[in-house]
């Protein structure tokens, strides 16, 4: 490991065993980390990110032998678990007693992942003990993808460890393995397709997590959904508003670019941004859903207007 990502992981465990969360690069987000051993840095996430109390978190391992000494595993969970990590795959299981209260938000249930990053992976392995570690935004905005999305959150006020660009760019897919049948909680770049192998059957379950608000990932300004875009740019122009819009069309590409595109656009100060619906594939279903949560309430535009 270079020199440069030595100090960086010397800095973050700096902060993390002094009891502050610091944010910490991921393959999807950034995340804003607090050691699971640290009841009180876990709060100041919830203070930080205005996240409610009782939304649980999702702890990041190293291993999955890290893993199993904080929730119980099944057969099918240790086998997704050893095919699918390190990877944007989150696991809903029950919890062991050691997973503090702040964490679960009392559930008797827990959110694991091992986070295919370096510098994460290298940070966890170094404290021994896992990483609670949400999207590193103000919540209920758009999630960070690079060190300085974060910066410019919190005017430079929260400590960041700089990995570069996030290379998925959306959220871990969750699957819910502790109800009868296994249910995807969120959709991300682990597809439906890709489980399909482990998991004959799929099932719906309402377990409490991440990401699963109908407002999301949201900017300020007002976002459309689109399945023509010059069209729709048109009629709002022709009523006297500014529009930009966001249009990528190769899948991964989008999902890559879509928090640093919507963040750009939204600093535009144009009236109405207006985003193409991706295209009708497993990682277009999951850009559709960050978009879908992250234009909600702005649809009374069109009654409005």
């Amino acid at each position: 490991m270079s020199q440069n990502n030595t100090k960086k992981i010397h800095f973050a465990l700096t902060k993390i065993e002094e009891g502050s969360p610091v944010a910490i690069p991921t393959e999807t987000v950034y995340g804003l980390a607090a050691s699971i051993s640290h009841p009180l840095a876990i709060r100041q996430i919830f203070a930080i990110k205005g996240r409610p109390n009782n939304h649980p978190l999702i702890i990041h391992v190293d291993d999955l032998s890290m893993a199993k000494r904080y929730a119980f595993f099944s057969p099918l969970a240790e086998k997704i678990a050893s095919y699918f990590w390190p990877g944007p795959l989150a696991l809903i299981l029950p919890k062991k007693d050691v997973v503090p209260f702040e964490v679960t938000g009392g559930l008797n249930t827990v959110g694991l992942r091992c986070p295919d990053h370096p510098l994460s992976r290298a940070i966890i392995k170094k404290h021994g003990s896992p990483l609670a570690a949400p999207s590193a935004n103000p919540f209920g905005r758009i999630s960070p993808t690079t060190a300085q999305h974060v910066l410019d959150d919190y005017n430079g006020s929260v400590p960041v460890v700089d990995g570069g660009p996030c290379p998925v760019g959306l959220e871990s897919t969750i699957l819910d393995l502790s109800t009868e049948l296994p249910s995807i909680r969120r959709l991300g770049a682990i597809t439906k397709e890709d489980l399909a192998p482990f998991i004959p059957q799929f099932g719906q379950s309402s377990t409490k997590t991440s990401g699963t608000h109908k407002a999301h990932y949201a900017p300020s300004t007002a976002l459309l959904l689109s399945n023509n875009l010059e069209a729709e740019r048109r009629t709002w122009l022709e009523k006297g508003c500014t529009v930009a819009v966001l249009n990528i069309a190769d899948s991964t590409e989008y999902a890559q670019q879509l928090y640093s595109e919507l963040r750009r656009l939204d600093q535009l100060g144009v009236d109405i941004l207006i985003a193409a619906k991706p295209k009708n594939d497993a990682m277009g279903e999951a850009i559709l859903d960050r978009l879908t949560r992250a234009s909600y309430g702005s649809t009374n535009l069109y009654t409005e207007n």
